[in-house]
């Protein structure tokens, strides 16, 4: 891992994000890149030239001055930070700007579905996780103590999951985790025997999976996880997912949305 992305807006889950990323940085030698998106209201598009110009260069060293202060903390000594700062006026341009840095990685603070307001409001992280090609870590609580030691990694046991799956391994294998796979059973039409599990495993490790995952019930895949997350004492919570829909279309609605406003355990989504 080399290049970490930190986008921050100067709040609280803005530090817990760059102290997560400063704890994984030290241990990989990566560069954290901590990115301020500078979202410009419609109203300085609508007056001149030279008075947008005037504007947004005072926007711009404001934006500099404040990032700069906002980097200048005791745990980065040592690390290789550079501060970024994008004009753009769509959150979503965080992907973009992971592409041209070749980053492995996006850390993200969130407020869940307490806030509704600003950057980092459940619904921004919802945007992270169902549109970047770049795997997202979402962090809500000071990372004391943090480590990705133990981590668990929602699979829906299907060949298409192979390449999330294997992305995900060699992740976690740099990052010096044990990584504890499991299948979550549900009621109804998502229910499967002990019988049909276990063939479903067969299959998938025939494809290049492993034959060592969990079975366990829960009333819904988001429900599942946090309840096995908790019984194991999980660091992080992994999931893969389509660009609407979490895991597989085997599943029900945005897992990994649900995960990034519910869980307060990090949650790390990586795309199908």
């Amino acid at each position: 891992m080399k290049n970490i992305i930190i986008p921050v807006d100067f709040s609280k889950q803005s530090e817990f994000a760059l102290k997560a990323g400063a704890i994984i940085a030290q241990r990989n030698k990566a560069t954290l890149h901590v990115l301020h998106m500078l979202e410009l209201s419609e109203s300085v598009f609508t007056k001149t030239i030279s008075s947008q110009t005037e504007e947004m260069f005072f926007m711009l060293r404001l934006a500099e001055k404040k990032l700069a202060e906002f980097i200048e903390r005791d745990y980065l000594k040592g690390i290789d930070v550079r501060p970024v700062i994008k004009q753009h006026k769509v959150y979503k341009e965080v992907d973009l700007v992971a592409k041209d840095l070749k980053a492995d990685l996006i850390i993200m603070g969130s407020h869940g579905l307490t806030m509704q307001d600003g950057l980092f409001a459940g619904s921004n992280a919802e945007k992270m996780v169902r549109n970047s090609a770049t795997p997202v870590l979402i962090i809500k609580r000071e990372p004391k103590e943090f480590t990705l030691q133990k981590v668990i990694l929602a699979t829906s046991l299907t060949e298409k999951s192979i390449p999330a799956y294997q992305k995900a391994m060699n992740i976690f294998s740099s990052l010096g985790s044990t990584v504890h796979p499991v299948y979550v059973n549900l009621p109804g039409s998502g229910f499967i025997s002990s019988k049909e599990f276990f063939e479903k495993v067969r299959n998938f490790a025939a494809s290049g999976g492993t034959d060592k995952v969990a079975f366990i019930a829960g009333h819904t895949v988001e429900d599942g996880l946090i309840q096995y997350a908790d019984e194991i004492d999980a660091d992080l919570i992994s999931v893969s997912t389509h660009a609407r829909k979490g895991l597989n279309h085997f599943f029900n609605g945005s897992i990994s949305e649900d995960l990034a406003n519910h869980a307060l355990t990090p949650v790390m989504t990586f795309k199908l």
